[in-house]
C-alpha cells in the first residue's frame, strides 16, 4: 500500500484527529505583518511589481551602499505569529485541546489573537514581539523587534499562571511543544527549569511526547546551541522527544557539533537526520525542506516529498504546520514514514489557503 493509500486509511480510522489529547505550548508570541516588496509601481493599490525574489531584491540593496534607497512593503496581510501561536491554532484545528503561554499582550491580549483564544487557553507573558514577513517567490525575509520576549524567564511563566497551574499544565498534556529558542534570551533556563523542578515533581505520564524547534539559531553562538542541545536531550527522560528543524537549521546543528554538513537529497537529509538523533541521543530527529521532509528514529530513516507549489498564497508559518502534522502523527501512534506524509500535507494545505487544516482538509489534500 503506498503513502498516499496508508494515510487516507488512518484518517478515516481516526477522524477526529486529536480530539481527547491535550498539549502544552511555550513560549513567544508575535504579531505578523505579511507585506510584498514592490520593485515597480503603476497605478495605486495593487497595481505593482513584486521583486521576482530575495537576489534581485539584495541586488537593489547592495546598491544603495553610500547612497540611499526607499523600498516601499505592501501589506498583504496581519496575523499572529511565532512558533507557538501557529502551531496552537493547527493543533487546536485537529482537535487537540491546547495551553498556549506566550507572548500575547496586557492587561489584555493583542485583537490578532482572538480567533487563537477561541480554540485554545492562552496565557500571557509578556508583550507580543512584532515581525514584517517579507515574502518573495523564493523564501521570504523576517524582520523582528522582540525585546518583549526578555521578559519570559522561569520565574515569570510560573507567576502568569499562579500556584501549581504551570506544572499542572505541562505535566497533564499528551504533547508539549516548546518552540523559538533562538529569540528568547532564556529559553535554556526555561529548558533547565522544566527538567530539573516541574517534570520531576508530578508521576509520569505514559506516552507523553516533546516537540522541539529552535527557530533558525544562525544569529546565536556555538557553545549557546550546544548548551540548548544538551537541555533539550534531558527530557528524554520524561517522555520520547523529537526535535525538529528546517534545512538551514539542520546545517547549522550539524556545524554546532562538529558532525559535517546535510544537503537537499533525500538520502542528505536521512543522513544529517540521523548523525543530530544520535549524536544527541534523542527518539526523532525530523528535517524539513521546501519540497520534502525526512527523519530518524533508532528503528531507522525516512524520507517523503511533499505538495510542493511555486506559488503559495503564504509561507510564514507552513514550518509550524509542518510541525503540528508531524506532531499529530505522533500522538496517534503512527509510523515515522506516515507523521512525514501528515506534515508535508499539513504544510501544503496551509501555503495554498492560509488555513490550518482539519481531519476533512487532510484528505481532501490527500485525494
Amino acid at each position: 500500500m503506498d503513502l498516499k493509500s496508508r494515510l487516507l486509511r488512518e484518517l478515516g480510522a481516526h477522524p477526529e484527529a486529536l480530539a481527547g489529547r491535550t498539549c502544552f505550548v511555550g513560549f513567544d508570541g508575535f504579531v505578523d505583518t505579511i507585506v510584498s516588496p514592490v520593485a515597480r509601481r503603476d497605478g495605486p493599490g495593487e497595481r505593482f511589481s513584486a521583486f521576482a525574489g530575495i537576489a534581485d531584491f539584495g541586488s537593489q540593496v547592495t546598491a544603495a551602499a553610500g547612497k540611499s534607497a526607499n523600498f516601499e512593503l505592501y501589506p498583504r496581510m496581519e496575523l499572529p505569529g511565532g512558533n507557538g501561536p501557529i502551531i496552537t491554532g493547527a493543533l487546536a484545528a485537529l482537535g487537540a485541546r491546547v495551553t498556549c503561554a506566550g507572548a500575547f499582550g496586557r492587561p489584555e491580549p493583542h485583537p490578532v489573537f482572538a480567533e487563537i483564544s477561541r480554540k485554545a487557553r492562552l496565557v500571557s507573558l509578556a508583550e507580543p514581539a512584532r515581525t514584517t514577513a517579507m515574502e518573495f517567490p523564493d523564501g521570504k525575509l523576517m524582520f523582528g523587534i522582540m525585546r518583549s520576549l526578555d521578559d519570559i524567564t522561569p520565574g515569570g511563566i510560573a507567576a502568569a499562571f499562579g500556584g501549581d497551574g504551570y506544572r499542572e499544565a505541562v505535566t497533564d498534556a499528551d504533547l508539549v511543544v516548546l518552540g523559538n529558542w533562538t529569540m528568547i534570551p532564556h529559553m535554556t533556563e526555561v529548558y533547565a527549569d522544566l527538567t530539573a523542578n516541574i517534570l520531576p515533581a508530578a508521576p509520569g505520564r505514559p506516552g507523553r511526547q516533546f516537540f522541539f524547534d529552535l527557530a533558525d539559531p544562525a544569529k546565536r553562538s556555538a557553545a549557546d546551541l550546544r548548551g540548548a542541545l544538551d537541555a533539550i536531550s534531558r527530557f528524554e527522560e520524561f517522555g520520547r522527544v523529537a526535535l525538529g528543524l528546517n534545512l538551514k537549521e539542520a546545517q547549522h546543528v550539524l556545524a554546532a557539533l562538529g558532525t559535517g554538513a546535510c544537503g537537499e537529497a533525500p538520502e542528505d537529509m536521512k543522513a544529517g537526520a540521523r548523525t543530530i538523533r544520535i549524536r544527541l541521543g534523542l527518539a526523532n530527529v525530523v528535517i524539513h525542506a521546501t519540497g520534502s521532509a525526512a527523519c530518524a528514529t533508532p528503528d531507522g530513516s525516512w524520507w517523503v516529498p511533499g505538495p510542493y507549489t511555486p506559488h503559495p498564497l503564504i509561507s510564514t508559518g507552513a514550518g509550524d504546520h509542518f510541525n503540528a502534522g508531524f506532531s499529530a502523527g505522533r500522538l496517534l501512534g503512527l509510523d515515522p514514514e506516515s507523521c512525514l506524509g501528515l506534515g508535508v500535507s499539513a504544510s501544503g494545505h496551509y501555503v495554498r489557503t492560509a488555513r490550518s487544516p482539519g481531519p476533512s482538509d487532510l484528505e481532501a489534500m490527500l485525494r
